[in-house]
């Protein structure tokens, strides 16, 4: 009898341990956001500096590429992409492309829009990119430039990685970003199905059509997510963007978020959210490929290096070269003596590659990193043996931009 009560009590136990774990794992995925879509201002916040798995809200910013290289003219929208055999074979959703299919690139932005697919992703990113982990790159260097300091991208999908996150204040800084850069390419986000090969395929985004002022954006889902949505709203009170990360499913996160976008026109009406002290979220601008952007915070930028050191250019032309840190200080002063140090040993340092002092800073504390950029790996390589040699340590950092991946500088 005591063994029956207590086999009884273990699997009470184990019930109420199997109904508390997955509540618990909602609720630590779970961000929501929404904010003025003109001004930036937060009118509902809960855990939005909190990474989380953005899902398919990734292909927002493969979007944002696209139109981005639509309007530098080096895609047409008739244009036709081909489908590599690893673009064919990404799991679903997708469009079951096949290995040397070719879909335009009207046609790739509504498959990725309604459809969601894995497939096209991947193909408009080898596209743009030469390839997936470099279109990703690219994906990473523009969410810097856009403000968006606590995002990392792995892929063009959304498909699982574990280095893969972002924020809810990153994703509404993407959603005014895509809106304000390429107005005329933000209606593809409002169509509710497209057909292609003689199928029909239907937006995931049920707030379309469903919820009035509702003009897209994107929704988002993997197992270690959840149910993920950003929206766009506009009404007579104004426009809002709300973003929501981790809904246990479709239906009660489009409950929610008409909820929250409820609320937040409420706020619209009477002057904003009222008790709170005003924050806002917004975008960094876009003017002439990005060059006039502040730079963000642990992205790299160089300082005055004085005469000697001989150049004054920023790091931006280094993002998918090689690179090898010879030093990560304090000080800039410190960084430059080293430097200086090392070229008296080494006198041609130059000659083969580029240096920059790169700022990171976390907290309070600021470092200053010491590296030389432009050299592919067999250059690296080559020059780190050199200063290994001359007794300094030195590190080679495969693609300069790849650290941001890696979370090096904790982005």
């Amino acid at each position: 009898m005591r063994s029956y009560c207590l086999l009884l009590c273990l699997a009470g136990i184990l019930a109420i341990t199997g109904v508390l774990a997955p509540a618990s794992q909602a609720r630590s995925r779970y961000a929501e956001l929404v904010v003025d879509g003109s001004s930036g201002r937060v009118l509902v916040a809960r855990n939005v500096d909190a990474r989380k798995y953005p899902a398919s809200l990734t292909k927002i910013m493969t979007l944002y590429m696209l139109f981005e290289s639509l309007e530098k003219g080096t895609l047409r929208l008739d244009q036709k992409l081909t489908t590599s055999r690893r673009a064919a074979g990404q799991p679903a959703s997708k469009l079951g492309l096949r290995r040397g299919e070719r879909i335009t690139v009207r046609e790739a932005i509504l498959a990725l829009v309604t459809k969601s697919a894995n497939d096209v992703a991947t193909t408009v990113a080898e596209t743009i990119g030469g390839s997936e982990f470099k279109f990703a790159l690219m994906m990473t260097q523009r969410a810097r430039d856009l403000g968006m300091s606590r995002t990392t991208f792995r892929n063009a999908s959304g498909l699982p990685n574990r280095r893969q996150m972002s924020t809810a204040r990153d994703m509404a800084r993407l959603a005014m970003a895509i809106r304000r850069d390429f107005p005329n390419y933000f209606k593809f986000f409002s169509r509710t199905s497209f057909r292609f090969h003689g199928n029909t395929y239907y937006t995931h985004n049920n707030l379309l059509g469903n919820f009035r002022g509702v003009d897209g954006i994107k929704t988002g889902y993997i197992r270690a997510s959840g149910f993920n949505l950003v929206t766009s709203a506009s009404r007579d009170e104004g426009r809002l963007i709300g973003v929501l990360f981790g809904g246990r499913s479709a239906k009660s996160r489009d409950k929610r978020m008409r909820t929250l976008l409820a609320r937040g026109f409420k706020h619209l009406k009477r002057g904003g959210a009222k008790g709170k002290r005003a924050q806002y979220v917004r975008p960094r601008g876009r003017l002439d490929g990005f060059g006039h952007v502040p730079v963000p915070r642990y992205k790299p930028r160089n300082l005055a290096l004085g005469v000697a050191l001989g150049t004054t250019k920023t790091t931006r032309e280094y993002r998918l070269a090689w690179s090898v840190q010879i030093g990560a200080f304090s000080r800039a002063a410190s960084a430059r003596r080293h430097f200086d140090k090392l070229t008296s040993i080494v006198p041609d340092l130059l000659a083969r590659a580029k240096l920059s002092i790169d700022i990171v800073e976390s907290g309070r504390a600021v470092t200053y990193r010491a590296r030389l950029h432009s050299m592919d790996e067999r250059q690296a390589k080559d020059l780190c043996h050199r200063i290994r040699i001359a007794k300094f340590n030195c590190l080679m950092i495969a693609p300069a931009e790849a650290s941001l991946t890696e979370q090096k500088y904790h982005g």
